[in-house]
Protein backbone atom coordinates (compact mmCIF):
# COMPACT_ATOMS: atom_id res chain seq x y z
CA UNK A 1 0.00 0.00 0.00
CA UNK A 2 1.40 2.93 -1.27
CA UNK A 3 1.67 6.11 1.76
CA UNK A 4 0.10 9.25 1.61
CA UNK A 5 2.22 11.87 1.93
CA UNK A 6 1.75 14.64 4.38
CA UNK A 7 3.42 17.91 4.33
CA UNK A 8 6.18 18.76 2.38
CA UNK A 9 9.81 19.67 3.77
CA UNK A 10 13.14 22.09 3.29
CA UNK A 11 16.12 20.85 3.31
CA UNK A 12 18.61 22.68 3.56
CA UNK A 13 22.63 21.69 2.80
CA UNK A 14 25.24 24.09 3.23
CA UNK A 15 28.92 24.02 3.62
CA UNK A 16 31.64 26.66 4.37
CA UNK A 17 35.10 26.84 3.46
CA UNK A 18 37.82 27.62 5.70
CA UNK A 19 38.66 26.96 9.49
CA UNK A 20 36.92 30.79 11.08
CA UNK A 21 33.98 29.62 13.24
CA UNK A 22 32.36 33.19 12.72
CA UNK A 23 30.26 32.50 9.24
CA UNK A 24 29.37 29.36 10.68
CA UNK A 25 28.01 30.74 13.79
CA UNK A 26 26.73 32.72 12.04
CA UNK A 27 24.61 30.26 9.82
CA UNK A 28 23.73 28.43 12.64
CA UNK A 29 21.72 31.46 14.64
CA UNK A 30 20.58 32.25 11.42
CA UNK A 31 18.70 29.19 11.27
CA UNK A 32 17.88 28.65 14.45
CA UNK A 33 16.04 32.11 14.60
CA UNK A 34 13.62 30.22 11.76
CA UNK A 35 12.93 27.11 14.17
CA UNK A 36 15.28 24.88 11.88
CA UNK A 37 15.89 21.45 13.10
CA UNK A 38 19.72 19.76 12.62
CA UNK A 39 19.48 16.60 10.88
CA UNK A 40 23.58 16.44 10.77
CA UNK A 41 26.31 18.25 10.67
CA UNK A 42 25.03 20.99 7.30
CA UNK A 43 21.97 19.53 6.99
CA UNK A 44 18.82 20.99 8.39
CA UNK A 45 15.26 20.39 8.23
CA UNK A 46 12.06 22.59 7.92
CA UNK A 47 8.18 22.72 6.71
CA UNK A 48 8.23 23.90 3.07
CA UNK A 49 6.43 27.36 3.59
CA UNK A 50 6.64 29.81 0.96
CA UNK A 51 8.48 32.61 3.89
CA UNK A 52 10.87 30.00 5.11
CA UNK A 53 12.03 29.08 1.60
CA UNK A 54 12.58 32.33 1.27
CA UNK A 55 14.61 32.81 4.06
CA UNK A 56 16.54 29.68 3.31
CA UNK A 57 17.31 30.59 -0.43
CA UNK A 58 18.67 34.20 1.25
CA UNK A 59 20.86 31.65 3.89
CA UNK A 60 22.02 29.36 0.64
CA UNK A 61 23.05 32.92 -1.62
CA UNK A 62 25.00 34.16 1.50
CA UNK A 63 27.03 31.41 1.65
CA UNK A 64 27.50 30.91 -1.84
CA UNK A 65 28.91 34.83 -1.67
CA UNK A 66 31.68 33.68 0.71
CA UNK A 67 32.61 30.78 -1.43
CA UNK A 68 30.92 27.74 0.17
CA UNK A 69 27.99 25.39 -1.69
CA UNK A 70 24.35 25.54 -0.44
CA UNK A 71 21.22 24.20 -1.63
CA UNK A 72 17.67 24.21 -0.34
CA UNK A 73 15.48 21.11 -1.43
CA UNK A 74 12.08 20.50 -1.44
CA UNK A 75 11.89 16.65 -0.10
CA UNK A 76 8.44 14.55 1.43
CA UNK A 77 8.88 11.60 3.89
CA UNK A 78 8.59 7.77 2.45
CA UNK A 79 6.66 6.89 4.72
CA UNK A 80 4.77 7.29 7.96
CA UNK A 81 7.09 6.52 10.11
CA UNK A 82 9.15 9.28 8.40
CA UNK A 83 7.09 11.71 8.30
CA UNK A 84 6.26 11.46 12.22
CA UNK A 85 10.24 10.99 12.70
CA UNK A 86 10.60 14.93 10.90
CA UNK A 87 7.30 16.20 13.01
CA UNK A 88 9.33 14.55 16.39
CA UNK A 89 12.28 17.09 15.68
CA UNK A 90 9.92 19.91 15.96
CA UNK A 91 8.20 18.76 19.52
CA UNK A 92 8.21 22.41 21.50
CA UNK A 93 7.06 20.87 24.35
CA UNK A 94 10.39 20.88 26.13
CA UNK A 95 10.89 24.29 25.63
CA UNK A 96 6.96 25.52 26.67
CA UNK A 97 7.37 23.63 29.58
CA UNK A 98 10.41 25.45 30.42
CA UNK A 99 8.69 29.03 29.88
CA UNK A 100 6.02 27.29 32.62
CA UNK A 101 8.65 27.24 34.96
CA UNK A 102 9.54 30.55 34.67
CA UNK A 103 5.83 31.75 34.77
CA UNK A 104 5.21 30.03 37.81
CA UNK A 105 8.40 31.04 39.48
CA UNK A 106 6.48 34.65 38.74
CA UNK A 107 3.24 33.72 40.35
CA UNK A 108 5.49 32.98 43.42
CA UNK A 109 7.22 35.85 43.62
CA UNK A 110 4.01 38.48 43.22
CA UNK A 111 3.30 38.87 46.61
CA UNK A 112 6.97 40.51 47.23
CA UNK A 113 6.99 42.75 43.97
CA UNK A 114 5.57 45.84 43.38
CA UNK A 115 3.35 46.73 39.90
CA UNK A 116 6.58 47.58 38.10
CA UNK A 117 8.72 45.10 38.97
CA UNK A 118 5.84 42.09 38.26
CA UNK A 119 5.14 43.88 34.53
CA UNK A 120 8.72 44.23 33.90
CA UNK A 121 9.35 40.75 34.69
CA UNK A 122 6.16 39.60 32.42
CA UNK A 123 7.20 41.22 29.52
CA UNK A 124 9.74 39.37 28.68
CA UNK A 125 8.05 36.09 29.00
CA UNK A 126 5.19 37.69 26.79
CA UNK A 127 8.26 38.07 23.84
CA UNK A 128 9.57 34.90 24.47
CA UNK A 129 6.17 33.02 24.22
CA UNK A 130 6.47 35.13 20.95
CA UNK A 131 8.98 33.64 19.95
CA UNK A 132 8.47 30.42 20.47
CA UNK A 133 4.87 30.26 19.26
CA UNK A 134 6.46 32.19 15.68
CA UNK A 135 8.62 28.71 15.36
CA UNK A 136 6.30 26.47 16.58
CA UNK A 137 5.06 24.82 13.20
CA UNK A 138 3.06 22.34 14.71
CA UNK A 139 1.32 23.76 17.75
CA UNK A 140 -0.55 21.67 20.18
CA UNK A 141 -1.84 21.30 24.00
CA UNK A 142 1.43 23.24 25.19
CA UNK A 143 1.21 26.36 23.61
CA UNK A 144 -2.37 27.00 24.96
CA UNK A 145 -1.30 25.91 28.05
CA UNK A 146 1.13 28.30 28.21
CA UNK A 147 -0.99 31.29 26.67
CA UNK A 148 -3.41 30.67 29.51
CA UNK A 149 -0.67 30.78 32.05
CA UNK A 150 0.96 33.89 31.24
CA UNK A 151 -3.05 35.24 30.54
CA UNK A 152 -3.47 34.22 34.62
CA UNK A 153 -0.41 35.74 35.49
CA UNK A 154 -1.00 39.28 34.23
CA UNK A 155 -4.68 38.63 35.76
CA UNK A 156 -3.23 37.92 39.08
CA UNK A 157 -1.10 41.06 38.45
CA UNK A 158 -4.01 43.15 37.89
CA UNK A 159 -5.80 41.52 41.15
CA UNK A 160 -3.29 42.36 42.96
CA UNK A 161 -2.96 45.66 41.90
CA UNK A 162 -5.48 46.70 40.49
CA UNK A 163 -8.74 44.92 42.10
CA UNK A 164 -11.51 47.09 41.24
CA UNK A 165 -10.40 46.89 36.85
CA UNK A 166 -14.02 46.66 35.60
CA UNK A 167 -15.95 43.81 34.38
CA UNK A 168 -17.15 44.84 30.78
CA UNK A 169 -21.27 44.52 31.13
CA UNK A 170 -23.48 44.20 27.76
CA UNK A 171 -25.17 47.02 26.62
CA UNK A 172 -25.66 50.01 24.10
CA UNK A 173 -23.23 53.00 24.13
CA UNK A 174 -25.59 56.14 23.30
CA UNK A 175 -24.42 59.10 21.28
CA UNK A 176 -23.71 62.16 23.21
CA UNK A 177 -23.58 65.71 22.94
CA UNK A 178 -19.91 66.99 24.09
CA UNK A 179 -21.99 70.34 25.27
CA UNK A 180 -23.36 68.50 27.68
CA UNK A 181 -19.92 67.42 28.83
CA UNK A 182 -18.19 70.68 29.70
CA UNK A 183 -16.24 71.96 32.89
CA UNK A 184 -17.30 68.76 34.84
CA UNK A 185 -15.95 67.07 37.51
CA UNK A 186 -14.52 63.46 36.13
CA UNK A 187 -13.56 60.63 38.83
CA UNK A 188 -11.65 56.93 38.48
CA UNK A 189 -9.21 54.58 40.60
CA UNK A 190 -6.04 56.21 41.63
CA UNK A 191 -2.47 55.02 40.51
CA UNK A 192 -3.23 55.24 36.73
CA UNK A 193 -2.80 52.33 34.30
CA UNK A 194 -3.37 52.32 30.52
CA UNK A 195 -6.74 52.94 30.13
CA UNK A 196 -7.65 55.60 33.04
CA UNK A 197 -4.52 57.57 31.99
CA UNK A 198 -5.21 57.38 28.36
CA UNK A 199 -9.20 57.69 29.03
CA UNK A 200 -8.44 60.85 31.00
CA UNK A 201 -6.04 62.52 28.12
CA UNK A 202 -8.87 61.86 25.76
CA UNK A 203 -11.06 63.86 28.11
CA UNK A 204 -9.39 66.75 28.26
CA UNK A 205 -8.12 66.56 24.94
CA UNK A 206 -10.93 66.19 23.25
CA UNK A 207 -14.28 66.06 25.39
CA UNK A 208 -13.74 68.77 28.07
CA UNK A 209 -11.14 70.88 27.92
CA UNK A 210 -11.92 71.92 31.23
CA UNK A 211 -12.12 69.23 33.00
CA UNK A 212 -11.39 68.09 36.59
CA UNK A 213 -10.06 65.01 37.79
CA UNK A 214 -10.34 62.71 41.19
CA UNK A 215 -8.22 60.43 41.57
CA UNK A 216 -10.36 57.85 44.19
CA UNK A 217 -8.92 55.04 46.89
CA UNK A 218 -12.02 52.90 45.82
CA UNK A 219 -14.97 53.38 43.50
CA UNK A 220 -17.79 53.98 46.17
CA UNK A 221 -16.12 56.81 46.63
CA UNK A 222 -16.73 58.72 43.92
CA UNK A 223 -18.11 62.36 44.54
CA UNK A 224 -21.90 61.95 43.32
CA UNK A 225 -21.48 64.89 41.32
CA UNK A 226 -18.57 63.33 39.29
CA UNK A 227 -18.63 61.66 35.90
CA UNK A 228 -17.03 58.38 37.14
CA UNK A 229 -14.92 56.00 34.54
CA UNK A 230 -13.02 52.51 34.14
CA UNK A 231 -14.89 51.01 36.96
CA UNK A 232 -17.97 49.14 37.52
CA UNK A 233 -21.04 51.32 37.73
CA UNK A 234 -19.05 54.46 36.53
CA UNK A 235 -21.14 56.54 33.80
CA UNK A 236 -17.95 55.34 31.17
CA UNK A 237 -16.78 51.74 31.77
CA UNK A 238 -16.16 48.65 29.77
CA UNK A 239 -19.07 47.34 27.52
CA UNK A 240 -18.96 44.22 25.99
CA UNK A 241 -15.06 43.68 24.47
CA UNK A 242 -14.69 47.50 24.48
CA UNK A 243 -12.43 49.15 27.34
CA UNK A 244 -13.61 52.41 28.50
CA UNK A 245 -11.00 54.47 26.07
CA UNK A 246 -12.77 52.89 23.57
CA UNK A 247 -16.08 53.39 24.65
CA UNK A 248 -15.47 57.30 25.31
CA UNK A 249 -14.55 57.56 21.47
CA UNK A 250 -17.74 55.81 20.54
CA UNK A 251 -19.85 58.03 23.09
CA UNK A 252 -18.88 61.08 21.39
CA UNK A 253 -18.66 59.91 18.10
CA UNK A 254 -14.61 60.41 17.84
CA UNK A 255 -14.03 56.56 16.37
CA UNK A 256 -13.89 57.86 12.86
CA UNK A 257 -10.45 60.14 13.79
CA UNK A 258 -7.80 57.23 12.82
CA UNK A 259 -5.09 58.73 14.85
CA UNK A 260 -7.63 58.14 18.22
CA UNK A 261 -8.70 54.13 16.66
CA UNK A 262 -5.09 53.56 16.83
CA UNK A 263 -4.41 54.40 19.86
CA UNK A 264 -7.79 53.37 21.21
CA UNK A 265 -6.30 49.83 19.54
CA UNK A 266 -3.11 50.27 21.67
CA UNK A 267 -5.11 50.79 25.07
CA UNK A 268 -7.35 47.67 24.27
CA UNK A 269 -4.20 45.48 24.01
CA UNK A 270 -2.22 46.90 27.17
CA UNK A 271 -5.29 46.12 29.14
CA UNK A 272 -7.79 43.67 28.14
CA UNK A 273 -5.27 41.63 25.56
CA UNK A 274 -4.50 40.77 21.80
CA UNK A 275 -2.07 41.52 19.11
CA UNK A 276 0.06 43.69 20.18
CA UNK A 277 0.94 47.12 18.20
CA UNK A 278 4.41 47.65 17.63
CA UNK A 279 3.89 50.94 19.84
CA UNK A 280 3.01 48.99 22.54
CA UNK A 281 5.83 47.49 24.49
CA UNK A 282 7.09 50.96 24.01
CA UNK A 283 4.28 52.68 25.59
CA UNK A 284 4.04 50.10 28.56
CA UNK A 285 7.50 50.90 29.72
CA UNK A 286 6.93 54.29 29.34
CA UNK A 287 4.27 53.99 31.92
CA UNK A 288 6.13 52.09 33.73
CA UNK A 289 8.78 54.43 34.17
CA UNK A 290 6.31 57.36 35.16
CA UNK A 291 4.87 55.83 37.40
CA UNK A 292 8.32 55.25 39.79
CA UNK A 293 8.78 58.56 39.04
CA UNK A 294 5.50 60.64 39.34
CA UNK A 295 4.58 61.54 42.94
CA UNK A 296 1.26 61.68 42.36
CA UNK A 297 -1.73 60.99 39.35
CA UNK A 298 -1.54 64.14 38.71
CA UNK A 299 1.97 64.59 37.88
CA UNK A 300 1.45 61.42 36.32
CA UNK A 301 -1.07 62.19 33.90
CA UNK A 302 1.46 65.26 32.37
CA UNK A 303 3.91 63.81 31.80
CA UNK A 304 1.50 60.60 30.22
CA UNK A 305 -0.13 63.18 28.08
CA UNK A 306 2.58 64.23 26.39
CA UNK A 307 3.33 60.80 25.13
CA UNK A 308 0.02 60.63 24.42
CA UNK A 309 0.15 63.98 22.31
CA UNK A 310 3.14 62.54 20.34
CA UNK A 311 1.61 59.54 19.80
CA UNK A 312 -1.63 61.04 17.91
CA UNK A 313 0.85 63.17 16.21
CA UNK A 314 2.49 60.32 14.86
CA UNK A 315 -0.89 58.28 14.21
CA UNK A 316 -2.22 61.16 12.36
CA UNK A 317 -2.64 60.74 8.19
CA UNK A 318 0.11 63.03 7.08
CA UNK A 319 -1.03 65.86 4.17
CA UNK A 320 0.54 64.77 0.91
CA UNK A 321 3.06 66.61 -0.56
CA UNK A 322 1.73 69.23 -3.33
Amino acid sequence: MQYAQGVSWLLFIGSLPGQSGTPRIRLWRALKRLGAAVVRDGVYLLPARDSLRASLENQAREVQTLGGTAFVLEVQAGTAVEEQAFRALFDRRRDYAALMKLTAQLRANLPAWTEPQARRALRPLRRELEALTAIDFFPGAAKQQMEQALDDAEAAIQRRHSPDEPTGAESNIPRLKLADFQARSWATRQRLWVDRVASAWLIRRFIDREARFSWLRHPRECPPDALGFDFDGAAFTHVGSRVSFEVLLASFGLEADPALARIGALVHVLDVGGTPPPEAQGFEAILIGARERCADDDQLLVEMSLVLDCLYAAFRPQPLDR
